[in-house]
């Protein structure tokens, strides 16, 4: 379809090429994807309905990676489209753009006009490249290995259990969710860079620091940013972005985030997800134009102590966030958060030891991870002061030897 465009003057010749792309690809993803979630949900519709239906559903093995690479191919043919990348004419390079395997299963979700060039121009590896890519992979075995897999017991405990939880029990397990969701996507993306790098290719940087942003649309611009930005670039903006009404920017960000939660998986938490996602930028946006009237040009209030109680305040939104999206049904995230503002029991010696584990896993990496904001390099050890290199290196070593959980947990997005 990119070759037939980039040879064609016809307007209409090239929206049917593109057409052809989007319909195959999105036609694979819906088929494997979501065929049987919607099957079932109008069975099930029907019968609330009091109409008898039998819902017809395919039972398919969901190709692994598929949500990715689809949304890394749907990219080239759109950029193609829109006269912005020239079609790539080698298949081999071709095929290796959309299956370079270090990210080919959990991204980084990434752009043709940026990794395609790499791929088809001879590369030259540096002592440089290896430095970092192997403070990378480090990096990502060490949030993965470390903190994700460590504070998985917490959060199935709580998600996994079939009866009522205690209030503080809860939260906890939602605590421990919110940082073993990152320590276990951030570490494959970092881990994926990082042994791109040892093969002199540079991927996009997927995660910075999201636990340390103080509104929703910082959030977006930290967590999985390739894929907020695909979707800024390939569905809020040709929706009509910023522009226009309230309502209609509203409407936009509604859309893009209820298809972002929908990419997540095909279930209904994962929706109700995205339409909380786009709740909080709506709120964000229209909160931010009512203070910016009243303020005028005045400052706003600074001080750190008030950045570190939006910090807080936007964690807990995360939190509350991450509960609906690891719920196992929409009923779950209800019982939850009725159990958290409902129960609040007198913290007993189980819940204490909990707690501790969740400082204790946690801790180190948002220590690293308050450096790296300092001085705002996530990717390397070049923004950690060199007195402090090697005393970190050594503890986080030592960390992983000693307390790594090497049971093999699965990455969460393999999933996806």
């Amino acid at each position: 379809c990119g070759l037939g465009m980039a040879r064609t003057t016809d307007a209409r010749r090239k929206k049917a090429l593109l057409g052809c792309s989007l319909a195959t690809n999105l036609g694979l993803l819906g088929t494997f994807k979501y065929f049987d979630f919607f099957a079932s949900s109008f069975a099930r519709l029907l019968g609330v309905l009091g109409m008898q239906a039998d819902g017809v559903t395919l039972g398919l093995v969901l190709p692994v990676g598929i949500s990715f690479y689809t949304f890394q191919t749907l990219s080239y043919t759109i950029d193609v489209y829109r006269g912005r990348l020239e079609p790539e004419r080698d298949p081999v390079v071709f095929a290796l753009f959309v299956a370079f395997f270090p990210q080919l299963v959990a991204g980084p979700i990434e752009r043709a006009a940026r990794l395609l060039p790499q791929i088809r121009h001879p590369r030259r590896l540096t002592g440089a490249h290896v430095g970092s890519g192997l403070w990378m992979v480090s990096w990502g075995f060490f949030l993965k290995i470390f903190m994700a897999d460590n504070l998985a017991p917490i959060a199935d405990g709580v998600f996994g259990r079939a009866g009522p939880v205690e209030g503080i029990t809860a939260l906890l397990g939602v605590y421990a969710f919110a940082f073993q969701i990152l320590g276990d996507f951030a570490g494959y993306s970092f881990i994926a860079m990082g042994i791109a790098k040892l093969l002199g290719i540079e991927l996009s940087t997927n995660f910075l620091f999201p636990y340390f942003v103080t509104n929703p649309r910082d959030f977006w611009r930290n967590w999985h940013i390739t894929l907020s930005t695909w979707l800024r670039d390939y569905l809020y903006i040709p929706l009509g972005g910023n522009r226009g009404t309230t309502a209609r920017v509203a409407r936009n960000l509604m859309a893009t985030m209820l298809l972002g939660g929908l990419w997540h998986g095909a279930a209904w938490t994962f929706v109700v997800w995205g339409a909380y996602q786009g709740a909080l930028l709506i709120a964000h946006r229209g909160i931010e134009s009512i203070v910016r009237r009243r303020r005028g040009e005045r400052e706003p209030p600074g001080g750190a102590a008030w950045a570190a109680v939006k910090v807080v305040a936007m964690f807990h939104l995360t939190c509350l966030g991450w509960l609906i999206f690891r719920a196992n049904s929409v009923t779950q995230v209800r019982d939850l958060a009725l159990g958290m503002l409902a129960h609040v029991e007198m913290p007993t010696q189980a819940v204490v030891l909990t707690f501790e584990r969740l400082v204790f896993y946690a801790g180190l990496t948002l220590a690293v991870q308050w450096l790296q904001r300092r001085s705002g390099e996530v990717t390397s050890v070049a923004g950690i002061p060199g007195i402090l290199r090697v005393p970190l290196a050594a503890a986080m070593v030592y960390a992983l030897l000693v307390w790594g959980n090497y049971g093999g947990s699965e990455f969460i997005y393999f999933q996806f």
